[in-house]
């Protein structure tokens, strides 16, 4: 896989999550004050990085092949599983991701929740800190799932791990000049790109694990990823298609 795709493929992942993250932690921190959330944030993103500096090298030390073949299947399990949420919300069976509607939703909780501020070595609001930490770990977690995975493949951990750096910075920097939901960023355009990416690399993977010889290596993902891509569409085609036959029977039925 060229250097710019990996690299493409790990910023969009890496840059949906952070906006997902961002989202609660910029809820939170209007409603209850920075400080607690900021540090929970911190926190949270130390850990990921003890992850991915621990598990990269580990990964890495695995011989190609076995690695390509387990990898592969993760990645199809993983893509698989965007690209089935990106299709049912492209043809109207699941509600569009909204990021005005979680954040208001996490003001409300923010706002109902408890004001106990605690001394100590962290200090501040316990439910801030907690709620980020546990926002920016979880979200974090697939971001460092790619990171390492995408990086051992490819033997490129320093390229993907600099493609989620810029990501996660670009998100911080638009949200702190914004301080509210990133509403204007597509994130459905988005996760349903990811999903498609992801799942082609997982089919170029393992089937490369599994001892398969793809023509023209590397290239033939240019080719994958069109083809992925087209499935979902018609996918979508024939959903929606189903709908509007399901609501013209709703209708005459009422």
């Amino acid at each position: 896989m060229t250097g710019w795709l990996l690299f493409v493929a790990a910023f969009l992942a890496c840059a949906v999550e952070a906006v997902e993250a961002t989202t609660v932690v910029v809820a939170v921190g209007v409603t209850r004050g920075w400080k607690s959330p900021l540090r929970g944030m911190s926190a949270a993103l130390a850990v990921l990085a003890i992850v991915i500096v621990g598990l990269g090298p580990a990964i890495s030390s695995i011989p190609l092949s076995p690695l390509r073949l387990i990898v592969g299947g993760l990645l199809l399990v993983f893509g698989l599983g965007w690209v089935r949420k990106a299709v049912l919300r492209a043809s109207g069976f699941k509600d569009l991701h909204d990021e005005d509607a979680i954040y208001l939703k996490q003001v409300a909780a923010a706002k109902a929740a408890g004001t106990e501020v605690r001394a100590g070595r962290l200090g501040g609001d316990p439910y801030g800190f907690t709620l980020a930490f546990k926002s920016v770990l979880l979200e974090g977690l697939e971001v460092a799932f790619i990171v390492v995975t995408f990086g051992a493949n490819a033997r490129e951990i320093p390229l993907a791990a600099l493609a989620a750096v810029v990501a996660v910075a670009l998100v911080v920097v638009v949200a702190v000049i914004v301080r509210g939901p990133l509403s204007k960023v597509p994130e459905n355009t988005i996760k349903y790109a990811v999903g498609i990416l992801l799942t082609s690399f997982g089919t170029f993977w393992g089937a490369e694990g599994a001892g398969a010889h793809w023509p023209g290596s590397d290239v033939s993902l240019l080719g994958i990823i069109p083809v992925t891509a087209l499935v979902t569409f018609v996918l979508v085609a024939v959903l929606r298609s189903s709908r509007r036959g399901l609501a013209t029977m709703g209708g005459v039925t009422a």
